[in-house]
């Protein structure tokens, strides 16, 4: 229900023919090949743990997405070296992952959002980033929470 209706948010202000995204912390890709199926020009998804990885490689292959490019990585380390920019940007760390607080203003102090670009923060109702910079609007889908930044 959470991602469909992420979605449908997203159907009314994106072109997604037209826009370059990262998914990090991707674990079974269904963010990153859900905008690649709806024409995304590139989607890099980034996991970290090996399993997740694997499978991501394997339904990449599968559904013969060309526009999908797969990376195990770290994110802290990523983010630090990372040159690409991107039109969106979308994370969904484990919620229980030590540092959680810290993935939005990583990304926000970084160069990897292209001007206007979104970055969207998937997190429990227990954190709140409304007072970071470039925050747009927070959304609750039962125990999902969206938080939209804009650059």
């Amino acid at each position: 229900m959470a991602r469909e209706s992420l979605f449908n948010i997203l159907s009314n202000t994106i072109q997604f023919d037209e826009i370059s995204v990262l998914d990090l912390f991707s674990g079974t890709g269904s963010i990153g090949f859900e905008f690649a199926s709806r024409g995304a020009i590139n989607v890099e998804m980034i996991e970290l743990n090996f399993i997740h990885f694997k499978h991501l490689k394997n339904v990449k292959e599968i559904l013969g997405t060309e526009n999908v490019k797969i990376i195990r990585a770290d994110f802290f380390h990523y983010i630090r070296k990372i040159r690409n920019k991107f039109d969106v940007v979308f994370a969904d760390p484990p919620f229980d992952m030590e540092k959680f607080e810290t993935v939005p203003s990583l990304i926000l102090d970084s160069d990897i959002l292209n001007e206007n670009g979104l970055f969207i923060m998937e997190h429990s109702k227990s954190f709140d980033f409304k007072n970071l910079k470039d925050f747009r609007e927070q959304r609750n889908y039962g125990g999902v929470n969206f938080s939209f930044f804009t650059k």
